[in-house]
């Protein structure tokens, strides 16, 4: 059974998706997305279906414009933290989609936890 890359990324995501409904208990969702050269992530309420805050590396005035290396992941973890607690979030749960937590996904995760956020 040869299954793509794109096959079993998609089906990664849905199990993890799955797993975070069944424990979201009212949490807020850092979903994060990485692409060949940006990553971006959100804190997603989905009992109101709205976004509390969000960082990306398009964003020009973090320094990290339309990069995608371990540096600008931990910068934009730090930003999603300190953006998270102006929020009034504190605790939340962590969407990693398809992607594997290693690297880029582990290095945002870690500066996010360091700044605060619990998850």
């Amino acid at each position: 059974m040869a299954n793509t890359k794109r096959e079993l990324f998609l089906k990664r995501r849905l199990r993890v998706r799955n797993k975070l409904r069944a424990m979201a208990d009212g949490r807020a969702r850092l979903s994060v997305h990485r692409s060949n050269k940006n990553i971006s992530v959100q804190l997603i309420d989905d009992a109101q279906g709205i976004t509390l805050a969000a960082a990306s590396t398009l964003e020009k005035d973090l320094g990290c414009f339309g990069k995608n290396n371990l540096e600008a992941a931990a910068k934009i973890g730090a930003t999603i933290a300190e953006r998270a607690k102006k929020a009034g979030v504190e605790v939340c749960y962590f969407d990693r989609g398809g992607f594997l937590f290693h690297g880029k996904i582990k290095a945002l995760a870690d500066a996010a936890r360091e700044g605060g956020l619990k998850f």
